[in-house]
């Protein structure tokens, strides 16, 4: 019994050490913008449909199955640690290629009404919601993560389907994210 507890406790050791080593290492060098008439100008989120999709204009040019908060069907994010995914209108407001997860595309969470609704309750809002791919060096789980919610209220698609979005979405894109 004792050897078993030992073997899990280095193989939980291991993996989080694994996590963190592929985290400082990061994803690699984005990739290069898409060119204009492929670059999206709004993106929707359909919460309840697990459904993300670029759109340009009103012609749809991607669109992903995606994983969120793993309280996202509890309503709207209203602060942090709640682990609900926002909605609302916001917009990409900046992007991390170096962040833990594969490539990140920042939302401007928490805007003013969500700030104040927040404080009016006595928490902070939270904030640091992204549209990201996998936590760097977990990517070959790919598709697999769609099986359950399992972000802290953020998007996650896959690494691949993160190179796109990274390419097609420009900062200051719109992004509504609807119930």
């Amino acid at each position: 019994m004792r050897k078993k507890f030992i073997v899990l406790a280095a193989v939980i050791i291991g993996l989080f050490a694994y996590t963190k080593l592929m985290a400082k290492i990061g994803s690699g060098a984005p990739p290069p913008d898409a060119p204009l008439a492929q670059q999206a100008d709004l993106i929707r989120v359909y919460k309840s449909e697990r459904r993300m999709v670029l759109l340009k204009g009103d012609i749809p040019l991607s669109t992903y199955r995606i994983s969120l908060g793993q309280a996202a069907d509890d309503g709207p994010k209203q602060r942090e640690g709640d682990e609900k995914t926002p909605e609302g209108r916001y917009e990409i407001d900046w992007r991390n290629p170096k962040s833990m997860a594969h490539l990140s595309l920042h939302i401007s969470y928490p805007n003013l009404n969500d700030q104040r609704n927040a404080e009016s309750h006595g928490f902070p809002p939270g904030g640091a919601i992204m549209i990201h791919g996998l936590p760097n060096g977990w990517g070959l789980f790919g598709n697999a993560h769609r099986l359950w919610d399992w972000t802290d209220g953020c998007i996650a698609v896959t690494n691949a389907e993160m190179r796109d979005i990274w390419a097609s979405v420009p900062d200051h894109t719109p992004i509504d994210i609807m119930p």
